[in-house]
């Protein structure tokens, strides 16, 4: 099972980042949806390791589907899916995620009949070129920066909330950690779609065990207020430094989330 379990996560991943390479508005929106079912069975798979009195960790051994065009990462995704079939339960859960799994293959397979669907990536070309206006370089180099930074913090977030989540039976606990979870879903999905556009599109790097392995809860929650309000610290500095209103205006937006986030946090405090 902490086989399956890991598949599942690069399948995640491979999902989520292949949902931000795409431009096809159809397809990105589609592939991202099926990405949040298959961090639900992430979710669900947990439960039972941790039911069934073993443990899971989040360690990757996965590259990124750096591809020319769209059917290459569409074909490199059904050949994924198809391997990890034989790893699923032989019980109710299993049949539940080979099911999902089968109407994902499904879907793809219809995309791939259609030669219209086939586009040109261009998600991972290095140009760094921000498209909707001109960045000059230290904009771009600020914007790029942020981008890798905070696409980490998040799918850290993500991966440390879940893994307390599932490990808590308080209800006040369980809710805070899926309110940051969704939350920084939504961020990483912004951010990744931002990557993609300026060429830049890569994983976040590995977690290292100590970081979701959480001993002190308090100083934990502490030390990611800390983070927090260092990240709305970024994105007010970047909200200035970038002369594009559109851009400011959603780094704006970005730091009045986090401005809540804090304020989830602080009710595991009291």
């Amino acid at each position: 099972m902490p086989k399956t379990y890991q598949a599942k996560h690069h399948l995640w991943l491979n999902l989520t980042f292949a949902s931000f390479a795409i431009q096809n508005e159809n397809i990105k929106s589609k592939l991202y949806d099926f990405s949040l079912i298959a961090f639900r069975h992430m979710k669900w798979l947990g439960s039972e390791i941790l039911a069934n009195g073993s443990d899971y960790n989040y360690d990757r051994d996965m590259q990124l589907y750096r591809r020319e065009n769209s059917f290459e990462i569409l074909e490199a995704l059904v050949d994924e899916i198809k391997n990890i079939q034989e790893l699923y339960p032989n019980n109710e859960l299993g049949d539940r995620i080979k099911t999902d799994d089968v109407y994902l293959l499904d879907y793809i397979n219809q995309l791939l009949e259609d030669t219209n669907n086939n586009e040109k990536i261009t998600a991972f070309n290095m140009k760094r070129e921000w498209h909707e206006s001109k960045l000059d370089q230290s904009q771009t180099d600020a914007l790029t920066l942020f981008l890798f930074a905070e696409s980490y913090k998040e799918y850290e977030l993500i991966l440390v909330y879940a893994y307390m989540q599932a490990r808590t039976n308080n209800v006040l606990q369980y809710n805070v950690f899926q309110d940051l979870v969704d939350e920084s879903h939504f961020h990483l999905k912004c951010f990744g779609n931002m990557m993609a556009q300026l060429g830049i599109l890569a994983l976040p790097r590995e977690l290292h065990e100590m970081t979701y392995k959480v001993k002190d809860l308090q100083k934990f929650i502490k030390d990611g207020i800390a983070e927090e309000e260092a990240a709305k610290e970024m994105c007010k500095e970047l909200s200035e430094s970038i002369k594009d209103e559109k851009l400011s205006k959603f780094f704006d937006f970005i730091n009045y989330q986090e401005n809540y986030h804090i304020e989830l946090m602080k009710k595991l405090l009291k």
